[in-house]
């Protein structure tokens, strides 16, 4: 039976859901303001993308078919899977894109696919979309392409051209667990399109900067970069490993987001994979201690120094639970102390210091200062020392913990 576009949309779009690497942060700003093109990679906004700046971008995220000749074991589609299939075409993927950004839905696209053929096939649909909807329709809204990593360097370099941001999926933090779950996938391939990428990227930057071609504007290849995705809890590594596979990926590849997602339990799943999905604060926590990486200044032996066992605490952030373990460093004086220290308080995050190294060139603060700026003063006493206030015996406290670990509750047998 032939599916109508509705029935592929609601298909595809559910398929979808388990890409959690969808962020639309860091592209070059295009709009149709002028009365040219349709689209903008700049409006207010269906899948919901926070920029750093706040914005929230709404993006179509569809697959463009859940067929595929690869037997990932954790993936839901793959091919020995009995979940009901569909595709699309190239150009329902593009009239759609268009009909939901004229509607207002949408301000972008984030496509990608099971592998049908081969790994070339599939790249070439994935692009002919992104590039129908830049030549043919002028649309100018954010476009980000899932990158298969077995596809041909010439698509990839066209994908580039097209799209705003390229994904290549790590998939699994251990090269020997993808062996293990995913025979047909390896992870030197992997790094190789990863390593791709990001020399083309640099490539188009450094032609950018060069005097000799200043004035011919060199064509841009994804310039809001690339990112990945891993599973966690799909295998026995811990958060350790999957930290230092996270820091590897950061500076080799230059990547703009490691996203991390639980694995999900499947229908008709392998023995190899556990039956019950980790806790999602366990990826809350990974995506915290991700931040810590990247904006606060840690590095992975100092996270990874705070852990039992290799595994990050889940009663507490990342960052307080080093600040815990290596009380020595506090209490902080708020009116002294770097913007690196700081950063490294419990209850302060980047843009409150700033805030704080602005406001005590003009004055001495104290506590009543702090809750101006919105500081939660119940996190930071402990660890600081302000004009007003000293936390005397209060940071080395056996219980501290306690008081910001969640209450215990007591299970009700009659809950609904």
């Amino acid at each position: 039976m032939v599916k109508s576009v509705k029935e592929k949309l609601q298909i595809l779009a559910d398929a979808a859901k388990y890409d959690a690497s969808c962020a639309s942060s860091g592209t070059s700003k295009r709009n149709s303001l002028g009365g040219k093109g349709v689209g903008s990679s700049e409006g207010m906004g269906i899948c919901h993308a926070y920029a750093p700046d706040g914005r929230c971008i709404s993006l179509l995220k569809i697959l463009l078919t859940n067929f595929c000749i690869f037997d990932c074991r954790y993936c839901v589609n793959r091919s020995s899977s009995n979940v009901e299939r569909a595709r699309f075409t190239v150009d329902e993927v593009v009239q759609l894109t268009l009909d939901f950004y004229k509607r207002n839905y949408i301000e972008g696209l984030f496509l990608s696919s099971g592998i049908i053929r081969s790994a070339n096939y599939t790249m070439e649909q994935l692009v002919e979309v992104a590039r129908k909807l830049r030549e043919e329709h002028d649309f100018r809204g954010y476009i980000h392409l899932k990158t298969i990593p077995e596809a041909d360097a010439g698509l990839i370099e066209t994908a580039g051209r097209h799209a705003d941001r390229l994904s290549v999926n790590i998939e699994l933090p251990s090269e020997t667990t993808l062996s293990q779950l995913a025979p047909e996938k390896s992870g030197t391939t992997i790094r190789k399109t990863m390593a791709d990428v990001r020399y083309r990227i640099d490539d188009r930057k450094d032609a950018a900067r060069s005097r000799l071609i200043r004035k011919a504007k060199p064509p841009k290849f994804a310039p809001a970069g690339q990112s990945t995705q891993m599973i966690v809890g799909a295998d026995d590594t811990n958060d350790a490993a999957i930290l230092s596979t996270s820091t590897t990926l950061y500076a080799g590849y230059q990547l703009k987001r490691v996203y991390y997602s639980a694995f999900s339990p499947i229908p008709d799943a392998s023995r190899d994979l556990p039956l019950i999905r980790p806790p999602l604060i366990r990826e809350h926590r990974l995506y915290q201690a991700d931040w810590m990486l990247r904006f606060y200044g840690y590095s992975q032996d100092d996270i990874t120094s705070s852990m039992e066992d290799g595994m990050l605490d889940l009663t507490v952030d990342p960052k307080l639970s080093w600040a815990l373990k290596w009380r020595d460093n506090f209490p902080v004086d708020i009116n002294r102390a770097p913007k690196e220290t700081l950063l490294r308080v419990p209850g302060l995050g980047p843009k409150t210091v700033s805030r704080i190294l602005s406001a005590r060139r003009y004055t001495r603060l104290g506590l009543q200062d702090l809750q101006r700026l919105r500081v939660s003063l119940d996190k930071v006493r402990p660890f600081i020392l302000t004009c007003d206030w000293s936390p005397g015996k209060l940071t080395d406290l056996h219980d501290l913990k306690s008081r910001f670990a969640p209450k215990a509750k007591q299970l009700d047998l009659f809950a609904a």
